[in-house]
């Protein structure tokens, strides 16, 4: 018996408006032009993936989403608050409170343990989960007090995910999250995002290069040569569990 899920008849309200956005990188005499005028909506609760090859503007598009970098033209917004007239300190303080951010790579800590890498962000964050709760729903209770060198890369990637959602952000961008893990860990990340998407509420943005991940989003975004070339919504979208590649 199939388990796949009817898709989210998710409530059209744009939690991000990005218009006619632009990025064009300056390397010596050259120009890079990155992103070519996107217009793009997500919505709140979804989860989106962004598909394309490398180089096609998906990292450039999400760092502008979240407030890590500017365009270079057009226009984002984040509900009512224009990121594009905010400057350092306004985008850090949006940074901080709304979104949460998954990348390739960890980034962890060496040093300390998954307990005490989440808690980094729990003790600046204004309403966080405890480090356990986090941790706990990312199914790393028993792994609290290793530290990254004790823990797989699928574990490790679990732990930056827990991270990134102890502070409650209203927003998840994920960028390439199983880019270096196995088809087996990787399922299990997906696995947890689209959990914590469903569980949460979170609207949730991946990026990918691999197609079969699309799979599993309320809509997937194709960008190619920094344009986005075409949008649908999946009618039936599949648990994580069930892909394959």
């Amino acid at each position: 018996m199939s388990t796949a899920l009817t898709a989210a008849t998710v409530p059209a309200v744009p939690v991000f408006s990005a218009h006619n956005v632009t990025k064009v990188y300056h390397m010596g005499e050259v120009d890079i032009h990155a992103l070519r005028g996107v217009d793009l909506e997500l919505l709140e609760g979804e989860l989106v993936v962004l598909l394309g090859p490398s180089g096609s503007g998906k990292s450039t598009l999400l760092n502008i989403l979240g407030g890590l970098d500017v365009p270079s033209g057009g226009t984002v917004r984040y509900r009512d608050m224009e990121l594009t007239h905010e400057g350092d300190a306004g985008l850090t303080r949006y940074r901080r409170r709304h979104v949460g951010f998954v990348f390739q790579f960890y980034n962890l800590i060496p040093s300390l343990t998954a307990r005490e890498n989440v808690a980094l962000v729990t003790e600046i964050a204004t309403n966080p989960m405890k480090p356990e709760e986090a941790l706990a729903l990312v199914g790393l209770e028993r792994r609290m007090d290793h530290f990254p060198a004790q823990l797989s890369g699928g574990e490790q990637q679990r732990v930056a995910i827990a991270r990134a959602i102890s502070k409650r952000p209203q927003v998840l961008l994920c960028d390439e999250p199983t880019g270096a893990l196995d088809v087996h860990t990787g399922i299990v990340v997906l696995e947890v995002i689209q959990r914590i998407n469903q569980e949460l509420g979170t609207t949730t943005a991946v990026i990918t290069h691999n197609a079969v991940i699309s799979k599993m989003a309320d809509r997937v975004v194709s960008i190619s040569d920094g344009r986005v070339v075409g949008v649908h919504r999946n009618d039936v979208k599949l648990p994580a569990n069930q892909l394959e590649w």
